[in-house]
């Protein structure tokens, strides 16, 4: 009875043991900051090495970060000549009653009215206007179901995953008054794990850095001087000027629906450092979502990025790599040719970890065969961590870094061939007599 009773004495122990401790542990080990949200992401806006990482792979609702894809694709038909920054869209029924509706973020378009693509973008990036958002889709595309079909294509090219894009704007379809895209359900809403809405925002800094020209404006006004005229706040309360106000930070995109909760895509510089940073569902102490509870989590994000990681060189250009100095050359005047890195490599990573990254070469080809020009590329170095954990690129970065050659090797006369050629039998044939003798004793 003594036993029975000591068993049940011992689960509960062990499951609050399990419960409390083994997490507790867990969290510590990989969340330091102890962020009060669903999922985040920090990273270095130039090579996107994933810095820090919180449940980063899971799909969960991206709110109006949707809007970053939209502006991808705008500024890639702005690019491409298809449409311009000048050119007027007339409004459907669709984005004129979806206009105005002002419980969502909006600014009221006229049902007779017309609008310049650069206003229509404009209310998108600083004040997330919705209307304004599917007004640019339909420009592009014809309907918001055909861009829905581009927003998915050009995820699956970005490299993005786990993503699910069903309108323009971020949007739940259930606020789009039954004119949500025909080949989505009535209550789909955009989702996507933080890692892809960072590489999203990664992409859309490396292609379109003039996203920033706009997104980092605190205020504006929309039709100004009209009877139209709406005052247009920055969601981004980050920005200089406003409320949560932080130094270097100049977008990108903010979120907020019921299934998002408050979220929020950043990028910060300070130095020669940019960086990019999602927080998503993010809440207070006590459970509750905010405004402040994302920019909250942002702040300590960035706090932590520009503390704790700086830009480094960790290898030179010219520098060479102790085991792989050279690279053997066949039917050349001379056997072998120098071989050295033929750019730097910095990387963004904690102050007092460079010495734990190693040059690591990978030879394109063992031998090399003459003639050999000077600044041939003979195979890729790329860094590696000896210990401890590193959480890697949001994108494949295994490419690395040209390794070259150093001179040039000329091809061998067929005299000297020969001669290589007698050489090496009589070395071939040395050393099976070698081995034969030395088999014998």
């Amino acid at each position: 009875m003594k036993k029975w009773m000591a068993q049940w004495v011992l689960i509960p122990m062990l499951l609050i043991s399990g419960i409390v401790g083994i997490p507790q542990a867990a969290q510590a080990e990989t969340d330091p900051l102890n962020l009060t949200v669903d999922a985040a992401i920090m990273i270095d806006a130039e090579t996107g090495k994933i810095l820090y990482s919180k449940n980063a792979e899971q799909p969960l609702a991206i709110a109006s970060m949707t809007k970053m894809m939209t502006e991808y694709l705008l500024f890639e038909a702005i690019e491409e000549g298809r449409i311009t920054w000048d050119q007027q869209y007339s409004v459907t029924d669709y984005t004129y009653q979806l206009s105005q509706n002002r419980a969502l973020s909006n600014v009221p378009l006229r049902q007779d009215g017309t609008y310049s693509i650069r206003e229509l973008y404009e209310a998108m990036a600083i004040y997330s206007a919705n209307a304004a958002t599917v007004a640019i889709a339909e420009t592009i595309a014809g309907t918001e179901d055909n861009f829905v079909n581009l927003m998915n294509e050009k995820a699956a090219e970005l490299g993005l995953e786990g993503y699910t894009f069903v309108n323009s704007s971020g949007l739940n379809n259930e606020d789009l008054m039954g004119m949500h895209p025909a080949s989505t359900g009535a209550n789909d809403e955009n989702v996507m794990p933080a890692e892809s809405v960072a590489t999203l925002a990664f992409a859309l800094l490396r292609d379109y850095p003039e996203v920033l020209e706009v997104a980092s404006i605190p205020r504006k006004t929309f039709r100004e001087g009209t009877d139209d005229a709406t005052d247009m706040p920055n969601w981004n309360f980050m920005l200089p000027g406003l409320v949560y106000e932080y130094e270097g930070i100049d977008g990108l995109k903010t979120g907020t629906t019921e299934l998002a909760g408050h979220s929020f895509a950043g990028t910060a510089k300070r130095g020669d450092m940019r960086l990019i940073t999602v927080v998503m569902k993010a809440v207070d102490s006590q459970g509750v979502g905010s405004y402040k509870a994302r920019f909250d989590a942002t702040r300590a994000l960035l706090d932590y990025g520009f503390a704790q990681f700086t830009k480094q060189e960790i290898v030179t250009a010219g520098q060479t790599i102790e085991g792989a100095e050279t690279v053997a050359v066949d039917k050349g005047k001379e056997d072998t040719v120098g071989i050295a890195l033929n750019e730097s490599i910095s990387m963004v990573i904690k102050a007092n970890e460079k010495d734990l990254y190693k040059p690591v070469f990978t030879p394109t080809e063992e031998v090399l065969e003459a003639d050999v020009e000077n600044g041939q590329v003979v195979g890729k170095v790329k860094l590696e961590k000896t210990e401890g954990e590193d959480l890697g690129y949001i994108l494949d970065q295994t490419a690395g870094v040209d390794m070259v050659t150093t001179s040039a090797v000329e091809r061998a006369s067929r005299v000297s061939l020969v001669f290589q050629g007698i050489g090496a039998f009589f070395a071939g044939l040395w050393g099976n007599v070698t081995d034969f003798v030395g088999g014998l004793f």
